[in-house]
């Protein structure tokens, strides 16, 4: 069965350049060995990176150990759940700029993940190509 995206069609790839996904195929589906949910389709912004990286988890550095290139911005990347939330908060929370929350790819992010965020939120956040 083939994974949907948010807005109901076909689960779009995300990058193949970085490659992304938990298996790293391109696509944000759904994998029973993924804890951390690598189901959103991110675009990297300065401001979350140096977010994430200030929350102990660095995107920028390569871990070829993991298949990790590093991330820059404008890199787009099946991103952990947790994560997008985490900096939605903190953007509501502390008052930190909208850009640390990156924008999403409706099209390209898995539908599984509207059983934490309700879609209206993610419209909110959609990249604008």
């Amino acid at each position: 069965m083939t994974d949907r995206n948010v807005l109901g069609g076909e689960l779009a790839t995300c990058s193949t350049d970085p490659e992304t996904g938990f298996n790293r195929e391109g696509c944000c589906d759904t994998h029973p060995d993924d804890n951390g949910r690598h189901e959103l389709c991110a675009v990297m912004t300065e401001a979350f990176l140096q977010f994430s990286r200030a929350q102990g988890n660095d995107l920028v550095t390569p871990r070829p150990e993991f298949a990790f290139p590093g991330l820059e911005p404008g890199d787009r990347w099946c991103l952990c759940l947790g994560r997008w939330t985490e900096a939605l908060q903190a953007t509501r929370q502390k008052r930190l700029p909208e850009t640390t929350v990156p924008p999403i790819a409706l099209e390209s992010t898995n539908e599984a993940v509207l059983d934490t965020v309700e879609l209206a939120t993610l419209e909110t956040h959609a990249y604008d190509i």
